[in-house]
C-alpha cells in the first residue's frame, strides 16, 4: 500500500470522498489504487488479488462514478458466482452512494422472487449486481436492456466459471454490444479466466496483488473477547496492567474515536485522538505530542493516521477489527519497527468481529492468539473449545 497516496489524489468526486471518509477509507488499498485509475480511463482490467483486499472498491468506485444521473439506463453491470457474494456487493455500493441523488442500485440473485426483483428494474437502476442465472431470467423476460451498458465487471471469475458459468457469462458480455471496458477479478487466473481475457479484452491492463510476507516486522499478536460495553474498560486495563508507555489505537469511524479517547480522558488516561473532523493544525499539535513522547495514547482512523512515522510504539490495539485486510497489516506495522519487538492486540465484540479477525488472520498467514485477561492483569491463553460432534443414533 501506497501511503502517500489518498482517495483524492485519484481524482474522484466530493460525494465520493464524503462517503469514503464517512466509512473511515482514508487511503486506497494496493489493488484500489493500481486499478482505480485504470477504471476511470475505461481500461480493461484483469486483476489477480486474494479475498479481503477492497476489490469491491478498486471497481465500484469508477462505476459510480462514471454514472450519467440523466439517463435511465442501466451503466454498469456486476457478475457475482453467489447470491451472498451479490448482496455483499449491493450493500457496499450503497454504502457509497450516501451523498449521491439519483443513482440507483438493484441485486438480481437466484432463490428469491423474480417479481420483487422486476419491480426493483422498474425504479430504472444504474447498476446491476447479478449472478449469471437469474440476469438471464429476467434478460429472457424482457425486464431488463443490457445494450447501454458501458462498464461490465466479473467478480471471482474463476470461481463463477468454475461453477459452470461460463456459457452465461459469455452470452451476457457478447449482449454488451457498446460496452467501453471489461473488469476481471480473481484470487487466481484459471484457463477459464484466461480464455475471458483473450476472447474479450482489448490491450488488458494486469494486476496482481499477492499477501505480502516478506520483511515482517517481529509482532505478537493477541485477541480480546469481551461483550461492547466492556471494550473499553478492557482496553485501558490492558494498558495500564502491562505497563505500555506508547500505544496507538485504532478505529473505524471518527464517531467511535472521539467517543473512547473522552473515555480515555474521563478515566485520566493521558491520551489524545486524531480523525477527520480536527482540524489539521490541532492534528499536526497532538502528533508532534505523541512523536516526542509527551502523549503516552493516540487513538485515530485509518484515514488521519496515515504516514505517522514513530519507531518505538509498544503497543497497537484494534479497537475496532478494521474493514480490510490490508489495513490491519498497515495499522500493526506501526509497532515491531526499528529492529525492535512488537505487540498488537485486537479486541473483539461480536461474532462479526471475530469472523472478520478469522479472515485477516488466513489472508496475511499471521497467527493470532486469543487470551483472558484477568482483573490484575494476568494473561493467560484462552482454550479454544472444538466444536461438540453430536452422535447420530441409528
Amino acid at each position: 500500500m501506497n501511503e502517500t497516496l489518498t482517495f483524492r489524489d485519484l481524482g474522484l468526486s466530493e460525494a465520493m470522498l464524503k462517503a469514503l471518509e464517512k466509512k473511515g477509507y482514508g487511503y486506497p488499498t494496493t489493488i484500489q489504487a493500481q486499478a482505480i485509475p485504470e477504471f476511470m480511463q475505461w481500461k480493461d482490467v484483469i486483476a489477480k488479488a486474494p479475498t479481503g483486499t477492497g476489490k469491491t472498491f478498486a471497481f465500484g468506485i469508477p462505476m459510480i462514478e462514471h454514472v450519467d444521473t440523466k439517463c435511465d439506463e442501466v451503466q454498469g453491470l456486476i457478475l457475482a458466482p453467489t447470491r451472498e457474494l451479490a448482496i455483499q456487493i449491493g450493500d457496499e455500493l450503497r454504502g457509497l452512494l450516501t451523498y449521491y441523488q439519483g443513482i440507483r442500485v438493484a441485486v438480481l440473485y437466484g432463490g428469491a422472487g423474480i417479481v420483487g426483483q422486476a419491480k426493483q428494474l422498474e425504479k430504472k437502476p444504474q447498476i446491476v449486481v447479478a449472478t449469471p442465472g437469474r440476469l438471464m431470467d429476467h434478460y429472457n423476460r424482457k425486464n431488463i436492456r443490457l445494450d447501454k451498458i458501458q462498464t461490465v465487471v466479473l467478480d471471482e471469475a474463476d470461481r463463477m466459471l468454475d461453477m459452470g458459468f461460463f456459457k452465461d457469462v459469455t452470452k451476457i458480455i457478447e449482449k454488451v454490444k457498446n460496452r467501453k471496458n471489461l473488469g476481471l477479478f480473481s484470487a487466481t487466473i484459471s484457463q477459464e479466466v484466461m480464455t475471458v481475457s483473450w476472447m474479450y479484452q482489448r490491450d488488458e491492463v494486469e494486476i496482481t496483488v499477492e499477501p505480502k510476507r516478506e520483511d515482517r516486522p517481529d509482532i505478537d499478536q493477541y485477541s480480546i473477547t469481551v461483550t461492547p460495553l466492556e471494550k473499553a474498560e478492557t482496553a485501558l486495563r490492558l494498558i495500564r496492567t502491562q505497563n505500555y508507555e506508547r500505544v496507538m489505537i485504532f478505529c473505524n469511524t471518527k464517531h467511535m474515536c472521539q467517543r473512547l479517547c473522552d473515555d480515555f480522558q474521563r478515566a485520566g488516561a493521558d491520551c489524545d485522538c486524531i480523525h477527520g473532523d480536527i482540524r489539521q493544525s490541532q492534528r499536526e499539535k497532538t502528533m508532534q505530542r505523541y512523536r516526542n513522547g509527551q502523549l503516552a495514547i493516540l487513538i485515530a482512523t485509518d484515514v488521519a493516521s496515515r504516514g505517522i512515522d514513530v519507531d518505538d510504539v509498544d503497543c497497537v490495539i484494534n479497537f475496532d477489527i478494521p474493514e480490510e485486510n490490508e489495513y490491519y497489516v498497515h495499522r500493526i506495522g506501526r509497532t515491531g519497527r526499528a529492529k525492535r519487538k512488537g505487540v498488537a492486540w485486537s479486541i473483539i465484540g461480536n461474532f462479526p468481529e471475530k469472523a472478520k479477525l478469522d479472515e485477516i488472520a488466513k489472508y496475511s498467514q499471521y497467527t493470532i492468539r486469543p487470551m483472558l485477561l484477568g482483573n490484575d492483569g494476568s494473561l493467560t491463553e484462552e482454550e479454544v473449545k472444538a466444536p461438540v460432534i453430536k452422535k447420530r443414533f441409528r
